[in-house]
């Protein structure tokens, strides 16, 4: 844990208009939303997208990480995970507007998405969320 955190891994702030998520239910072979990641750790993610997804629901993730210009082809795969969504913003979703939901990551669907994502955000080229 870290200081007064409850969280067991660090958070990365990302850019949150260039860092895409695109989401599905388990039930479905396509990913029916997109979104923008805010920000992720290796446990979970804080996103948005334009569809409400009730806490508790399972869903399949696709986490497109900004600045892979300049990786190797192997490096620049988006990552792959299967999660719980934990968390919605109750007053986004009476607002109409793109609604903020969190979720935990329960494992990593493709060989090497754990081991990429950390490397990514490990990287520097993002900030530790407050």
């Amino acid at each position: 844990m870290y200081g007064n955190n409850r969280r067991q891994h660090q958070r990365y702030t990302l850019p949150s208009m260039y860092t895409r998520v695109d989401i599905r239910p388990l039930d479905n072979d396509t990913f029916q939303w997109s979104g923008h990641a805010y920000d992720v750790s290796e446990g979970g993610m804080r996103f948005e997208l334009d569809y409400p997804i009730e806490p508790g629901t399972s869903v399949a993730i696709r986490l497109t990480l900004p600045g892979q210009e300049s990786l190797r082809f192997s490096q620049r795969r988006p990552v792959y995970a299967f999660a719980n969504v934990v968390w919605i913003n109750e007053d986004d979703v009476e607002d109409n507007g793109p609604v903020r939901m969190a979720c935990v990551f329960k494992r990593f669907v493709m060989p090497g998405d754990q081991q990429r994502l950390m490397e990514r955000l490990e990287s520097g080229r993002y900030s530790l969320a407050a």
